[in-house]
């Protein structure tokens, strides 16, 4: 293990900050998530001389690692759980598997279980994923094969954005006229950019189990319901990745999603990147560097902010951010309706569709009363008021118990709806939203709450106020299609000398690394031009 991962990213200052005040500094990376550590990492290999700065005691952002209960021996990330569209790149370049990372696919890909006692099973074994539908279900085969040629879609999207002769989460976005050259089909470029989930589902199969159980993947992060425009998309962005070489599927990291922003940062600092956390950046300043919170002035001739945009808004003076630009990021939309419920058991719950079996919990289990009470409590968010009817369970013990007391379990719960602002406040109605939690895990297995040693309930001002990203929201903006693509931010700002390398530029959100990756080619490339 290195030694970012001993001490669970709070690696502190390596140096006193005036002393890194009076070094000479390349490159001056702003936030110390995953994104920013991979830019770092690539701009040091590069030659530069980087200094990253993180504001928190803890390195990783969202993707970090944290002991929030009494009992400390329950480690856990708050935010991100599982890992799907992680740059294989990234992980050869930077040699993240030599640096301790380990991914165990999740098996089942997805358990929904239904109140009539019956559960939809989605396994990596395609035939085992039959059978099931036509034993345990009784589907009949227009079904089963309509489900089929659901998820074949999906992926030859997949394959023409990401498999031909251009990755197009690669560099630069593509424009929406060149995506629709590579689709070349009108169904697929419909789904791209206009139909909601529940079209689509609608376009490939009848039962409404399936569509229940499918609906989610295109509803995670996203502030929409299941039957509104775009959330097509979204299925499509959290399955265009592989995990070491399966593609469209996601997994756990052993240790935890933490280990990867600490393997990363292993590799920044074995490449000569200096590291220092708890130091908070008051001020960007374009064409000479940083100014901290205590008044420091670093230098540097180029910045990268790991920072979402409304972040990088708030710290660059008024009159050194174009207007153009200033008005682009006040319109980027960061309304978030995730709120994360994350549990310390000291045993797995027994579930009502599979009584005293834990194999789900291998997997990813979703728990909802169906698409159309989705789409109500998505409603009910729009309204003010928490309404959880979408959780998305994660069970990292199973796979790996050392971040756990022995025989204890980890529960991560993805959930759906509740809004930044609540009638009351989040501190009054917290136990509120968390019992909303219980009731809709105990609606499928009945004895949930006599497992529970304890737990926590993070609403987006919680998320916002953990990791730093502005509103809670998890992508640092929403990922629909109106904000993806060409529309999202690129690398570089409208400032020379600022970039942008978080998850709110291209290609997307979550535990990606492009970003960060694409920030540095944009920077050494522009390095490079100018010495020419």
């Amino acid at each position: 293990m290195n030694v970012v991962a001993e001490k669970l990213g709070r690696i502190g200052l390596p140096a006193p900050v005036a002393e890194l005040a009076q070094r000479t500094w390349d490159v001056i990376v702003v936030g110390g998530g995953h994104n920013g550590l991979t830019c770092a990492a690539y701009l040091a290999r590069a030659g530069q001389r980087v200094l990253l700065l993180e504001a928190q005691e803890r390195l990783g952002g969202a993707c970090t690692l944290e002991r929030p209960f009494q009992d400390e021996r329950y480690v856990i990330s708050p935010c991100a759980y599982v890992v799907g569209l992680l740059d294989d790149t990234v992980i050869d370049d930077l040699q993240l598997r030599r640096r301790g990372l380990e991914v165990y696919l999740a098996d089942p890909q997805l358990w929904i279980p239904f109140d009539d006692g019956t559960a939809f099973a989605q396994w990596m074994d395609e035939e085992r994923t039959i059978r099931e539908l036509r034993e345990d279900l009784r589907l009949p085969q227009r079904e089963i094969d309509g489900y089929l040629a659901y998820e074949k879609f999906f992926d030859d999207m997949r394959i023409k954005l990401r498999k031909g002769p251009r990755d197009t989460w690669v560099g630069d976005s593509p424009t929406r006229a060149e995506i629709e050259e590579i689709l070349g089909d009108k169904t697929m470029i419909d789904a791209m950019y206009e139909a909601s989930i529940a079209d689509v589902l609608d376009e490939f199969v009848t039962d409404q189990r399936l569509k229940d159980a499918l609906y989610g993947q295109g509803v995670i992060g996203t502030y929409a319901g299941p039957k509104d425009p775009g959330t097509a998309w979204v299925k499509l962005m959290h399955f265009i990745g592989e995990v070491d070489g399966s593609p469209a599927v996601w997994g756990y990291v052993k240790g935890g999603m933490g280990m990867i922003s600490f393997a990363i940062a292993d590799a920044a600092q074995d490449a000569g990147a200096v590291l220092a956390a708890g130091v908070p950046v008051a001020q960007i300043l374009p064409g000479e560097g940083v100014r901290l919170d205590d008044g420091t002035l670093i230098r540097a001739s180029r910045v990268v902010c790991n920072a979402d945009p409304k972040r990088l808004l708030a710290m660059v003076p008024d009159e050194a951010m174009p207007t153009a630009y200033r008005e682009r990021i006040e319109r980027w939309d960061i309304t978030s309706p995730v709120v994360k419920f994350n549990a310390a058991l000291h045993r797995l719950p027994s579930w009502t569709a599979a009584p005293g079996e834990t194999f789900m919990a291998r997997g990813t289990v979703d728990v909802t009363p169906g698409l159309d009470a989705a789409q109500e409590s998505f409603d009910a968010c729009v309204r003010g008021e928490p309404s959880v009817g979408f959780g998305e369970i994660y069970v990292q013990t199973l796979h790996d118990p050392s971040p756990a007391p022995a025989g204890k379990h980890l529960m991560s719960v993805f959930g759906q709806y509740a809004p930044y602002d609540l009638a009351g406040g989040w501190d009054a109605r917290r136990a509120e939203v968390g019992q909303q939690f219980l009731d809709l895990i105990g609606r499928y297995a009945p004895d949930f709450t006599d497992c529970l040693v304890e737990y926590e309930v993070l609403g987006p001002p919680d998320i916002e106020a953990r990791t730093g990203l502005t509103g809670g929201h998890i992508f640092q903006g929403e990922v629909r299609p109106d904000q993806m693509w060409e529309n999202r931010f690129a690398a570089r700002t409208d400032m020379a000398g600022v970039y942008l390398c978080g998850a709110a530029t291209h290609p997307a959100g979550g535990v990606v690394a492009t970003n960060g990756r694409n920030a540095a080619s944009a920077l050494l490339a522009d390095v490079e031009a100018a010495e020419l």
